[in-house]
């Protein structure tokens, strides 16, 4: 063991624990070095930044795709392009079907719902849909208080102003991977537009949410870029994914990320990001499991999906939240979202 993987997570305790302030690339590299005898112990100060900077209370959120497949861009990960020969075809939720999911995730406990599309961008239709159902969900009693996010794609000027109006309450843009890796990701569109779209965002007041996929060939250098790129775009939220090999998609023969590389990982993006609110996302059931899961949500996690995700299920929500009671972990209360 070289000096500076023995020192690392001592410097992080003062660093981060203390101060607050998130490890740089260069430290976050060395924790992603750790050996796996060192785990336990990098979880475990992954948990105490975790409790110190964020609290106990953990966020739930339920997402919904309102547009499922047919895109036109060549994410290499994912089954919705209609670029490659994958089992997903292009499918529209209706106005009652969304109202409906949101209604589920309301039943959850959940303080956010997302509406997703795959699409590079958001046409007129969609726009008029998504304002539609954000309407019909306003007016439901269940769901009239629940925060709506959404994530449609690379966004104009005028979109971004016309979601704001409508309150949506956060997007979500993910950047996906490290910039210089994004290009052997995808080709159709950069990793500067992306982030665009973020900035936009941000400016008209939404919150930001952006985080990425762990396992899309990337190295465990271009993993702690990813972090430190992510800590200078400060989201609001960071989604945490795990690839899901799927069939027909340039990825189907990648190999899931091992178990304890995706603690350590998360438990590293904590050290990386105190302060930022850390969601466990696509994935964590294929490369975590059950007890993974749990580790997990003590070793730097404190928001989740529940349920299923856009073309893959996920853990039964009761699952989670069951989880949750044995962690003694609240979850957290709309009132203190609005």
């Amino acid at each position: 063991m070289t000096r500076s993987q023995a020192d690392v997570l001592t410097v992080a305790r003062e660093q981060v624990l203390d101060q607050g302030t998130g490890l740089s690339e260069q430290q976050t590299l060395a924790v992603l070095h750790l050996p796996e005898d060192r785990l336990a112990e990098l979880l475990a100060l992954a948990h105490d930044v975790r409790m110190r900077w964020c609290g106990p209370e953990v966020a739930i959120e339920g997402i919904v795709s309102v547009k499922t497949g047919g895109c036109p861009e060549d994410c290499h990960f994912c089954s919705q392009s209609g670029q490659f020969n994958s089992p997903v075809r292009a499918v529209w939720l209706d106005i009652p079907g969304l109202v409906e999911a949101a209604k589920q995730t309301a039943a959850t406990g959940a303080t956010e719902f997302c509406i997703v599309a795959a699409v590079r961008g958001p046409d007129r239709r969609l726009m008029s849909q998504v304002k539609a159902g954000i309407e019909a969900i306003r007016a439901e009693p269940e769901t009239a208080k629940i925060n709506i996010a959404c994530s449609l794609g690379m966004l104009t000027q005028k979109q971004v102003d016309e979601l704001a109006a409508i309150g949506v309450h956060r997007y979500n843009h993910n950047l996906e991977t490290a910039r210089s890796h994004f290009a052997s990701v995808v080709t159709t569109h950069t990793w500067e537009e992306r982030f665009e779209t973020l900035r936009m965002v941000r400016e008209a007041g939404m919150e930001v949410c952006c985080g990425g996929i762990i396992g899309l060939g990337e190295s465990v250098a271009q993993r702690a870029e990813f972090a430190a790129q992510l800590a200078m775009l400060a989201p609001d939220e960071v989604p945490m994914n795990f690839l899901i090999p799927q069939p027909g998609t340039p990825y189907e023969s990648y190999e899931v990320v091992a178990g304890a590389d995706a603690l350590r990982t998360v438990a590293a993006f904590r050290l990386a990001l105190p302060r930022t609110v850390l969601r466990f996302a696509g994935g964590r059931e294929l490369t975590l499991g059950d007890l993974g899961a749990e580790r997990g949500m003590l070793g730097g996690i404190n928001a989740i999906i529940v349920g299923n995700y856009l073309t893959n299920l996920g853990r039964p929500a009761q699952a989670d939240l069951e989880m949750l009671t044995e962690l003694r972990m609240p979850i957290k209360a709309l009132g203190r979202t609005l």
